[in-house]
């Protein structure tokens, strides 16, 4: 007798492919949302690209130096923390951020988050959750903070003039994935730095002069045994124009060394002197890279002066 099928029968073969179509795919989405992946959903065109692992940071022992312990005395803080059960000493992992010229700010958050107590969190502040999208008033009227989860231990987020800014970071954007730098933490700039930066450390002014003029930089801190270490890359019009800057920063780094031995008096390592007379330089092509060791103690110092 030939088999007939029934169409309840035809209803749950259909209803039975269709979940593992979609199963399949948020598996293959999971599964492809790497990091390089994740930057391409970052608006980086004109935009200063930051990132920030903090399982790493955590792990040897440099987070909390980073002003963790400062950051938790705070009572506005420590109120975040009691109503979201979020605490990014313990609970964040990751941070892919974006800073566009028009004052935006985009970022992907990966981490452990309460997603439930969020929600209820955002209804405290007058906001709205509409369905896995949340949104809520910053501190100005004209700052909407919006967020969603992109996977369970990802969390997308915008802030600025757009109420539903965060929807811009729910698909890649078109062409190669952009290279992500290696390190602990970097900061990528776009090729022109704003002309107003006031409260420079001493010493820096050059540099940011210098950065500001290139296509490119990458400023990147790595482990360098029990410390820190900065390194430096930018990419340069010309493989002379990189030779040129880093004889620059070679000549600015000499002089400063110099000073300090007219004065008889030994660079800090724990403050700026330290830094800015212990720099090494050289080229790659058009590509000027260098590199300075940064001591626990000054990092200790740089965030309790705060």
């Amino acid at each position: 007798m030939k088999f007939k099928p029934q169409p309840w029968q035809l209803i749950v073969l259909i209803a039975v492919i269709c979940c593992l179509s979609v199963a399949g795919m948020v598996w293959f989405h999971s599964r492809t949302l790497t990091h390089e992946a994740l930057l391409r959903r970052l608006p980086t065109t004109d935009a200063t690209l930051v990132w920030i692992d903090f399982a790493a940071l955590r792990r040897i022992g440099f987070l909390e130096l980073l002003g963790g312990a400062t950051a938790a005395e705070q009572p506005d803080y420590q109120s975040f923390v009691y109503a979201t059960r979020f605490d990014y000493m313990n609970d964040l992992d990751g941070v892919l951020a974006s800073f566009p010229g028009n004052g935006g700010f985009y970022s992907i958050l990966e981490g452990r988050f309460d997603w439930k107590t969020l929600r209820s969190y955002v209804a405290r502040e007058h906001g709205q959750c509409i369905n896995s999208l949340c949104r809520f008033v910053g501190s100005t009227p004209e700052k909407h903070i919006s967020f969603l989860p992109l996977r369970r231990d990802l969390m997308a987020m915008s802030s600025g003039p757009d109420a539903y800014g965060v929807n811009d970071l729910l698909t890649p954007r078109p062409g190669p994935s952009p290279a992500m730098p290696q390190g602990l933490a970097w900061i990528k700039f776009p090729g022109s730095l704003p002309k107003s930066l006031r409260d420079l450390p001493p010493g820096t002014g050059s540099l940011v002069r210098i950065i500001g003029n290139a296509p490119s930089a990458t400023l990147s801190f790595v482990q360098d045994g029990d410390q820190l270490g900065a390194n430096l890359e930018i990419e340069c019009r010309s493989d002379q124009e990189a030779t040129d800057l880093a004889s620059e920063f070679a000549a600015s780094t000499e002089t400063a060394r110099k000073a300090f031995s007219l004065e008889h008096t030994e660079p800090n390592p724990g403050d700026f002197s330290g830094i800015i007379t212990s720099g090494v330089f050289r080229t790659q092509g058009s590509r000027l890279l260098g590199h300075w060791p940064i001591s626990q103690q000054f990092i200790r110092n740089l965030f309790t002066s705060q």
